[in-house]
């Protein structure tokens, strides 16, 4: 286990406080900076000039949390490297809920039943298999359980939230709702099946070499309840993986703000923006961190949206036992649901709040090689082509009275959790809050090295189009088209040691 104040010696200092930002931040019990800390941290977060060596702690990826590298499929599976005893017991049971099977109502097995009826996997694990990265189906007998597709139509100015300058309105499909189910209980009928058809698409690099691209086209086929609403925007995605997230929901929002350049301000071609979305838990307007296009702004929620949309569970939350089924499916609402006897919600406030403490705790693994020539030179590489200009490498979190696996730690994700526009080719024309048909929160790179171990493949993107890194950086467009031409361009060696360096996150 790496010590808990291993990173406070490079941090800590006295003076008076500094503001938390411009954005309230009603989940977290937040103690105050520093201005000598603040000094510190604008320190060992600048963009390195040595690329001889590794930056000081740049191995230790989620600071005091991070877990070591672990050789098998459940290196993503492990809990925070600095959680108590008593953590780590509420870790487990979080687990034990994570990976649990729900079934269908009524059922003798009272604290498991709930599902559905119309759902996309019976367990979350289902989905984040190993805690880690969804899949497309590959092939006919493939099934898409990691996978499935949001769907909106256009909303109008009463459907956006108060207080939110540039919200996109969007209403439920009125058949369909916002997330299409292609599973269902006995009885009744799935929403629909993935049809994906891909088109193989040759890029010529420097050196002689070729890269090819497969281009999904995506259908909801077999559909269940009648037609889509002709106005329906549908976009494909996969299950993220589960590492760090504590983490991300610990950087002060006014860190994250501070990258955001709307409108280009400083002529570099990217114009990071931040999502800004209705809490349902707290009513308000938070910071969007997590979802593909930062559509959440806690795990908690994050996690009880699971619970309605992916199982069809209900909680404190998302409150409807019958999870996203709509109005027109008036036999899904009508059937058993396991809210019965003494329970209001199929999950209740304790069993929420363990699941997400679990999601927290996900340990991010150790760097491996940080101090490797060819992984050095592959850095260089990565902050000379700009690619850091959105995969921010570094954040301190904030000071956390009641989180201390979060508390005050030098993180590694390699993501300004803003919203940026990556070009037609990967838009999926469909807004969710602020962000654009066009726009996607830039992903965390840390432990990504790792997915084929965990993941058994190595599918990356919002659908899981690219069959590796390469590919997933050949595909990026829109403010990253210059970045993805300088990287086709290069030397062959120079594109072999960034994809080692990514490798080795």
């Amino acid at each position: 286990m790496i010590s808990r104040t291993l990173l406070s010696l490079v941090l800590c200092g006295t003076a008076g406080a500094v503001a938390a930002g411009p954005l309230d931040e009603p989940h977290l019990n937040i103690l105050p900076r520093t201005a000598k800390e603040a000094a510190r941290i604008a320190g060992v977060t600048a963009p390195p000039e040595n690329f001889d060596k590794p930056s000081k702690y740049e191995h230790l990826s989620a600071g005091a949390a991070t877990v070591r590298r672990r050789a098998d499929a459940d290196a993503f599976s492990q809990p925070s490297g600095n959680i108590s005893f008593a953590g780590e017991l509420d870790f487990r049971v979080g687990d034990g809920l994570f990976r649990k099977l729900w079934v269908s109502s009524p059922s003798s097995t009272k604290a498991s039943d709930g599902l559905g009826p119309l759902y996309n996997a019976r367990s979350c694990q289902r989905c984040h298999i190993k805690d880690g990265r969804g899949h497309p189906p590959e092939g006919p007998d493939d099934s898409a359980v990691s996978m499935f597709l949001r769907i909106s139509i256009p909303g109008t100015a009463a459907d956006a939230p108060a207080g939110i300058d540039g919200y996109i309105p969007t209403r439920p499909d009125p058949s369909y709702g916002k997330q299409m189910q292609d599973f269902s209980l006995a009885g009744h009928e799935a929403e629909y099946r993935l049809q994906i058809d891909y088109e193989e698409i040759e890029v010529p690099l420097a050196g002689g070499e070729t890269a090819w691209l497969r281009k999904p086209t995506y259908r909801a086929a077999d559909l269940g309840y009648g037609p889509l609403h002709p106005q329906a925007m549908l976009s494909p995605r996969i299950a993220p993986p589960m590492i760090g997230l504590g983490l991300l929901e610990a950087i002060p929002a006014a860190d994250i703000l501070a990258n955001a350049d709307p409108d280009d301000a400083d002529g570099d071609g990217i114009s990071g923006r931040a999502n800004i979305v209705h809490s349902v838990e707290f009513g308000m307007p938070m910071l969007g961190r997590f979802g593909l296009k930062a559509g959440s702004p806690t795990v908690r929620e994050q996690s009880a949206g699971a619970f309605a949309g992916d199982i069809g569970i209900s909680t404190p939350l998302f409150v409807d036992p019958w999870g996203e089924c709509t109005e027109a499916q008036a036999d899904c609402r009508a059937a058993p649901h396991g809210d019965g006897d003494d329970r209001v919600f199929e999950v209740d406030e304790i069993g929420l709040d363990l699941v997400a403490f679990y999601s927290r705790n996900l340990g991010v693994p150790a760097r491996s090689d940080a101090g490797d020539r060819v992984v050095l030179a592959g850095k260089k590489v990565f902050h000379a082509t700009g690619c850091a200009n959105c995969h921010r490498p570094a954040f301190v979190t904030h000071r956390l009275e009641d989180r201390p696996e979060q508390s005050f730690q030098l993180i590694w994700p390699y993501s300004d959790l803003l919203l940026h526009d990556m070009g037609e080719g990967l838009a999926d024309n469909r807004p969710e809050g602020r962000a654009t048909g066009r726009e996607w929160r830039t992903p965390p790179l840390w432990g990504i090295g790792l997915t084929e171990q965990v993941s058994g493949h190595s599918f990356f993107l919002h659908d899981g189009r690219a069959r590796s890194l390469l590919e997933a950086v050949l595909w990026h467009g829109g403010e990253a088209q210059k970045q993805r031409d300088a990287v086709a361009a290069m030397p062959p060696e120079e594109r072999a040691a960034l994809i080692r360096f990514l490798e080795s996150l």
